[in-house]
């Protein structure tokens, strides 16, 4: 879960959810002929394990088995790099975030959008084959970073996507008709809080998945695998212990995990530990690696709880494929109260070690060290900071233990973390050559500060349990006191210095010798997926709108394409024909739905419909969105003067609306500006979920008729202070 940006009210940085959003109209796109059924993408193990030799293909996310987002291709290279422009677009109607990375198949991409939609494009010229929608945009309130997907498989002609509901998909590459759809979800009800956006991972004949909802009430982490012919659910393995109150633990290696967690430890919030992404495959060894999440509550110290290692949560498991058994693991962080996910995509390689051969696991964690692992029994190599870290002290190499920092316990009280709860690097693809044995990171540095709210105004916040985060920049206590209460003053946390400018880097490191060879600072804290090539090329989106192209051998910028759409994702790219490509999904959101539009933005400039866009040597100038218009100056609406249901309002709004509404411009709806007619129905919007089909479900399980009135109240006043401060602006 992420928070914030540098705004200093609560509203502004509290986490991600509620949704009154419209994806948009269905897209128009012309249908093109559909592929034969018995030529659409065929794709097996022994061509994926062929990869290299079929450089003009992208056939897993990563492009290769080992999932390293580095292509063979150097028709485009360092001499010509300047060259590159314009080929085609594809634009996707919705204006939400965008993570997924496409695969090309024989001349025919697939890729996906919000929800888990799935696009089937002619390759060369973006011109759509098929739409496939698994839920028409419908889907509750358990998302906790948009409602993204970060991609599909693709398998003996089948495309397969986990939608945001918590289904698993097959379908028809060649025609996008459905094969089959099962529930991945243990249970279903309305307080399930799982949700489906990793990408499915091909392992042998099963599809395995991982759900996201950790940072809610009720999920325990499992991954489940299924029959990729007929979606029978061959395992579930679950990763975190069940309340001992029901008796023996449901897995066997769960007897002793449990033993590492407080007896007293709130069992009904699931425990966490959800694989909502960063699951591997290796066919030789046939063991799937999966990384986990933060234990639930964050905090697992409190109401003067002692915690534990809390197993297995924010570790590296290794499971037999065809069983499901625990193979091996390695908890990245044992005891975990920093939402230190170890979820994080990991490369497969092979590295010469002290002069032997050794196959190994590579992963740059979120908690802000790059970890090498054995991968075939889990044992650790190296580990070092790749940003600034000060929640340890290091990782001791014999036990493969942090060495934690007790300075960073917010249990007794707020702490500066960093790096801070996104992670020095999160689901963003870092890439990997494996000839020079080069990764490189999009990292951030940034920190945090962490406080234990329970016993604070605000309470529980949901989605955040109750360890909400707050920008080290711009601190300003007094704006947090109406919900948080008292907070130590800026001096008191940081001393003497201001901390840091927050900021995203492009970091080449040598894995070999875990040491950095060079740095590209980024325009803003957080950072986009990178794709590496034979070219001698590093290509990188930015939020800013640009896909920057750098030399691999020294960061020199080579060429930066204006898009005009912020960027997440990782690129990637093809040949079609004699003409390599290099494509991207562009859209604003994400983690970053729950923050206003931070000025370097391209989507504080232009309309943030995302897009496919495809570039090619010799290409024109990539067409610009529409630029957003200014918005004229507010209408006086009606005043309220109840200053006790404005306070409630506050309260209610900051633990359930602001993780995804701010105040300003974003990209949901800014709630002081709705209309007459939303103000009417607002009850049946938040309690009946009469939007839910634009992503707005019900929060009739936690809000009364009364806090929904009292949260409009606040809007309301929210609303007539905008308008007189817009009337009124201060002299300068």
């Amino acid at each position: 879960m992420i928070s914030m940006r540098r705004a200093a009210p609560l509203t502004a940085v509290l986490p991600l959810l509620c949704l009154i959003s419209s994806c948009g109209p269905e897209h128009p796109g012309p249908a093109a002929p559909a592929t034969s059924p018995d030529t659409a993408a065929r794709v097996d193990q022994t061509r994926i394990d062929a990869a290299d030799s079929e450089p003009g293909q992208w056939l897993t996310a990563g492009r290769d088995a080992s999932g390293t987002y580095h292509s063979k291709l150097r028709d485009i290279n360092e001499t010509n790099a300047a060259r590159l422009g314009f080929a085609w677009e594809y634009k996707l109607p919705t204006n939400r975030g965008l993570e997924a990375t496409p695969i090309v198949v024989d001349g025919v991409m697939y890729t996906s959008g919000n929800f888990g939609k799935v696009y089937a494009l002619d390759a060369a010229t973006g011109v759509e084959r098929w739409v496939y929608d698994p839920l028409g945009g419908q889907a509750g309130r358990f998302a906790c970073c948009d409602a993204v997907n970060r991609g599909v498989a693709v398998w003996k002609g089948r495309v397969f996507v986990g939608s945001l509901d918590g289904y698993l998909h097959a379908i028809d590459a060649a025609t996008g008709h459905l094969i089959w759809k099962v529930d991945a979800l243990p249970a279903r009800g309305p307080k399930a809080p799982y949700t489906l956006s990793g990408i499915p991972v091909i392992a042998g004949d099963l599809v395995v998945v991982g759900p996201g909802g950790g940072d809610f009430d009720g999920a325990r982490g499992y991954v489940a695998a299924f029959d990729s012919g007929t979606g029978a659910l061959r395992w579930r393995f679950y990763t975190v212990p069940r309340n001992p109150a029901l008796g023996e633990q449901d897995q066997p290696h769960l007897v002793e995990a449990v033993k590492t967690w407080d007896p007293r430890h709130r069992w009904e919030t699931g425990g966490g530990g959800n694989a909502w992404d960063g699951i591997s495959y290796d066919p030789v060894l046939k063991l799937i690696y999966v990384g986990t999440g933060n234990a639930a509550p964050y905090n697992i110290k409190e109401d003067g709880r002692r915690g534990g290692d809390n197993l297995y949560t924010a570790s590296i498991l290794a499971l037999d494929a065809q069983t499901g058994q625990l193979a091996w693991h390695y908890q990245v962080v044992p005891g975990d109260m920093w939402d230190y996910d170890s979820t994080q995509k990991m490369v497969l390689a092979d590295l010469s070690v002290a002069g032997q051969p050794r196959k190994v696991l590579l992963q740059a964690s979120k908690n802000g060290f790059f970890y090498v692992l054995d991968r075939t029994n889990g044992a650790l190599i190296s580990a070092k900071p790749y940003v600034y870290v000060n929640w340890a002290r290091g990782i001791d190499l014999k036990t493969g233990r942090p060495q934690i920092n007790p300075e960073v316990d917010y249990s007794k009280g707020p702490k500066v973390l960093y790096p801070f709860e996104g992670g020095g690097h999160s689901w963003q693809p870092m890439s990997f050559d494996p000839a020079r044995s080069i990764a490189y990171i999009p990292a951030m540095e940034v920190g945090d500060i962490q406080v234990e709210t329970g016993h604070r105004p605000t309470g529980l916040i949901e989605g955040q349990f109750t360890s909400p985060i707050l920008p080290t920049e711009d601190y300003d206590p007094a704006s947090l006191a109406s919900t948080l209460g008292p907070m130590p003053p800026a001096r008191a946390l940081f001393g003497k210095n201001a901390p840091p400018r927050s900021r995203a880097v492009l970091r080449a490191w040598n894995v070999a010798t875990q040491t950095q060879l060079w740095e590209v600072p980024g325009e803003s804290y957080w950072n986009s997926g990178v794709l590496s090539t034979d070219g001698g090329l590093v290509m990188q989106g930015n939020v800013a709108g640009n896909l920057n192209v750098f030399s691999a051998a020294n960061g020199q910028l080579l060429k930066s394409v204006p898009l005009g759409t912020a960027v997440m994702a990782a690129p990637m790219t093809y040949r079609v024909g004699s003409v390599q490509y290099v494509a991207l999904m562009a859209g604003y959101g994400g983690a970053e739905i729950g923050g206003p539009f931070p000025p370097e933005s391209a989507a504080a400039r232009y309309d943030n419909h995302g897009r496919v866009i495809a570039l090619r040597l010799d290409g024109g100038p990539v067409p610009l969105p529409a630029a957003i218009a200014e918005t004229p100056l507010p209408q006086p609406p009606p005043h309220v003067d109840d200053p006790a249901r404005i306070a409630a309002g506050e309260i209610l709004y900051n633990r359930f609306c602001a993780r995804c509404h701010v105040f300003g411009p974003a990209v949901l709806p800014d709630l002081r500006h709705l209309s007459a007619e939303k103000h009417g129905i607002f009850a049946d919007i938040v309690l009946k979920g009469v939007l839910a089909p634009a992503g707005m479900g019900p929060f009739d399980d936690v809000l009364s008729q009364a806090d929904a009135e009292a949260i409009r109240v606040y809007l309301l006043d929210e609303a007539w202070k905008e308008f007189r401060a817009a009337a009124h602006p201060p002299h300068p």
